[in-house]
């Protein structure tokens, strides 16, 4: 794997620990709701941001 894909993925794993670390309480909330929306809109929401992340990648290089 290229060293920038690790250093990204490990950073998106800092980010999500800070997240669990400061909120704990409020991210249990939010997967809580998370389960009460439909897989299709779910899988709709991540596809959404997967293209959104990669215009965004490809603009910034």
């Amino acid at each position: 794997m290229p060293s920038e894909l690790v250093s990204a993925l490990c950073l998106v794993a800092v980010i999500e620990g800070l997240i669990l670390f400061a909120f704990p309480g409020q991210w249990k909330q939010a997967m809580e709701r998370m389960r009460e929306i439909e897989e299709g809109r779910l899988r709709m929401a991540g596809g959404v941001m997967i293209v959104i992340g990669l215009v965004a990648l490809k603009l910034s290089h």
